[in-house]
């Protein structure tokens, strides 16, 4: 199980001293927004709550911890739902066992709805009910007005909390109807010292964390998928020779991600700005900004459907020629 930041400690304690039905906790990826949501939920719901939140002890927050509290509506994907080991639907469990569907990648209608019906009950524990949305960006517009009408008149004891890792692409009636907080970025040495306590080895949190714009959870993340660092660092170079091979076990939504960062990075570093992800001594020399802009966007037009590419494998070749000629460029 994940050590509890402290930069998350901090936020929960700051949001639970505050009152509000709905909180919208909003930022990049990797700073916690739904371990964060998760805290507030858990004392929300817990029989003897603290100013630093859930008592960890009772009997709510035993089922909450085992995912079966009852005053708990979760609404997720289904594959991030499966990701996190929170329990499907009967009836969706049904179907994806039976293979007459996969799982969704969108927060779908049907949950909402039951989420609606939810939020007419009467508090089985007598301590308000909670709805945990995340990340609520991956509702489509017909679940978004689904929810909003219950949100912006919920039953007295029902409390929201929505984690989104891109609330520019909610709705704006959504965001309206909530509290908003933006996820606090961790200081590097206590994002250093977390990701070691994960298990992550000293001489590669450093990096990890860098090739993850500082961001902790995803430089955990990139350690328990087995990411090398020292590939990490050699990717530049291998792009500017055309070295496919260097992406050939990424997915092609890691790999359009890495590329991303490092064309951010070469844009800096052209603008006369220190790069992020990568160090500067592992960039190729300058290239023509007309040409690195001209990547970024076409990265940014792949990256809209990189989750279902025709054939993933002349995707990531057409990926490394793109930016072979782009670091190639003349400046």
């Amino acid at each position: 199980m994940t050590a509890q930041a402290p930069w998350i400690a901090a936020q929960a304690r700051q949001l639970l001293a505050q009152r509000g039905h709905a909180w919208l906790l909003q930022g990049p990826s990797g700073l916690g927004q739904y371990s964060l949501a998760v805290e507030l939920a858990r004392a929300w719901l817990c029989d003897q709550p603290g100013a630093d939140g859930a008592c960890g002890e009772c009997a709510s927050c035993h089922a909450f911890d085992v995912h079966a509290h009852t005053d708990l509506c979760v609404l997720m994907p289904e594959t991030v739902m499966l990701d996190l080991g929170w329990p499907l639907g009967e009836k969706a469990q049904q179907d994806i066992d039976e293979k007459k569907r996969k799982p969704s990648k969108e927060i779908r209608v049907e949950a909402m709805r039951d989420a609606v019906e939810f939020a007419q009950r009467t508090s089985g524990r007598g301590r308000g009910k909670v709805a945990l949305v995340y990340p609520a960006e991956r509702m489509n517009h017909v679940t978004a007005n689904t929810l909003l009408k219950t949100l912006e008149e919920p039953p007295g004891d029902l409390r929201f909390v929505l984690a989104s890792e891109a609330a520019h692409q909610l709705l704006p009636t959504i965001r309206s109807r909530c509290l908003m907080h933006t996820m606090a970025w961790p200081r590097e040495d206590e994002a250093l010292a977390w990701l070691e306590i994960e298990g992550v080895k000293a001489a590669d949190a450093q990096a990890l964390l860098r090739a993850a714009g500082g961001r902790p959870e995803d430089a955990l993340a990139f350690s328990r998928a087995g990411r090398d660092p020292k590939v990490w660092d050699l990717l530049p170079k291998a792009m500017a020779r055309g070295d496919s091979a260097a992406l050939a076990d990424w997915l092609p939504s890691e790999a359009v991600s890495a590329l991303q960062k490092l064309c951010h990075d070469l844009m800096a570093v052209r603008a006369g700005a220190a790069p992020r992800f990568f160090r500067a001594a592992d960039l190729p020399p300058a290239a023509s900004y007309t040409a690195l802009s001209g990547w970024s966007r076409e990265l940014s037009r792949t990256a809209r459907t990189v989750e279902h590419p025709f054939n993933a494998g002349l995707m990531l070749e057409a990926l490394v020629s793109q930016a072979r000629s782009a670091l190639n460029s003349q400046p």
